[in-house]
């Protein structure tokens, strides 16, 4: 049940965001669909039967483990649930946040992370590509946390479904007023503020971390309001993985294990 509910929102999600850059582009695409699409939703196929093959449901099961258990901090002090999911969200995305600034200061974790940043577009699939391996070791990685928390099994639900909405709406090719946008990031991680992540410009990379809350980047001096180039004309990717014939399904699960190359 906690599967098909993640799941069916997260293709209500995706199909709505394709609609909407469909209708709406901001940028005009350097390659059409049929050259990226695969690739992405191969990963993602991939990465969905790996993990319901494994530790798919890891985080929500370490979740009700810790509630029958009485482990965990929100588990052993005494506060109104809501409360005790609200902190558990705000606690989890913060995690999050470090775990990506963790995926680009650490030389052995960004051989996986780089498969993300190889796309040489930004669209609302980017936001599903990603090397098995990462998707693996993230999950693990929301275990000890939601353990360590004592995360209410509700607050872990809430927490994937959100996680994952955000991520493709920041991934989203789609256009927002510049008023709207820039009072809305003050909410959520906005496309156009996500997109500067995925600059070829490696200062511009390595920063915008948040997956759905802004503040953190604006907390911890990583938050990067302007591109050096316009959004429409900032080349998008790695500068070392420039040509599309390299980055298929096979290749992509090949990059970890191969020479890192030129950010």
């Amino acid at each position: 049940m906690e599967a098909l509910l993640r799941f069916g929102v997260f293709l209500l999600i995706l199909s709505v965001m394709t609609a909407w850059e469909a209708l709406s582009p901001k940028r005009r695409l350097s390659l059409p669909r049929r050259r990226r699409w695969p690739v992405n939703l191969g990963l993602a196929t991939l990465n969905v039967a790996v993990m319901r093959v494994s530790i798919g449901a890891a985080a929500w099961l370490a979740a009700q483990w810790a509630a029958e258990n009485h482990i965990g901090l929100f588990n052993l002090v005494s506060l109104p649930d809501w409360l005790g999911i609200v902190l558990s969200l705000l606690l989890l995305d913060l995690a999050i946040y470090a775990q990506h600034i963790a995926a680009h200061r650490w030389r052995w974790f960004w051989r996986l992370h780089q498969v993300h940043h190889t796309d040489l577009d930004f669209d609302t699939t980017t936001a599903i590509r990603f090397h098995p391996l990462e998707i693996m070791l993230s999950m693990l990685y929301k275990v000890v946390l939601v353990i360590l928390l004592g995360a209410a099994p509700a607050a872990v639900i809430t927490f994937e479904m959100i996680l994952n909405g955000c991520a493709l709406f920041n991934h989203g090719n789609v256009y927002l007023p510049e008023g709207f946008e820039h009072r809305l990031r003050y909410l959520l991680v906005t496309p156009d503020m996500h997109r500067i992540h995925h600059s070829t410009y490696q200062p511009e990379t390595d920063s915008n971390y948040g997956f759905s809350l802004p503040c953190w980047d604006r907390l911890f001096k990583t938050y990067c309001a302007y591109p050096r180039q316009p959004q429409t004309d900032m080349p998008i990717g790695l500068n070392g993985f420039r040509n599309a014939s390299e980055l298929g399904v096979v290749r992509m699960l090949a990059l970890p294990f191969q020479a890192l190359r030129q950010r």
